[in-house]
């Protein structure tokens, strides 16, 4: 005869959803943490018929991995992009300095009409990235 086996701790999943119910919980399962700022980015890389392409567009929201933004180009997953991003001035001490990604897409949704945007685009980063100062010019007099 089998013996029952008795649970003396309660497992956390189960503490969990007493204190919540499952439908109630926002599980995020990411590796790290995303910050939901509307950074104002230039993306570049080509199309997949070749054609290379510029266009500007605002960050939703970026993580030390990737990024999440929209844009009317038509890309596929795996294409290769640049992004270029300007850093607020107050990350910045009021210096220009500009954040320069390499990065592959991993995932395309169709975007909102109300974002005015083709297609939602999640980039994964690669490991390098170059900071870039911008020198304020002089006026000549």
């Amino acid at each position: 005869m089998a013996k029952k086996s008795s649970r003396k701790t309660p497992r956390k999943k189960d503490l969990v959803e007493k204190i919540l119910p499952i439908n109630e919980l926002d599980i995020n399962r990411r590796k790290e943490w995303r910050l939901d700022l509307p950074l104002a980015a230039l993306v570049e890389g080509k199309l997949p018929q070749g054609k290379k392409f510029k266009e500007t567009t605002t960050l939703e929201n970026i993580s030390s991995g990737g990024a999440y933004f929209c844009l009317d180009s038509g890309l596929i997953v795996g294409s290769k992009l640049n992004l270029v991003i300007e850093l607020p001035d107050e990350l910045t001490k009021g210096k220009k300095l500009k954040l320069c990604l390499g990065g592959i897409t991993v995932r395309l949704e169709e975007s909102d009409k109300k974002k005015g945007k083709k297609q939602g685009v999640a980039l994964r980063f690669s490991s390098k990235f170059k900071v870039i100062s911008e020198k304020k010019k002089k006026l000549k007099s």
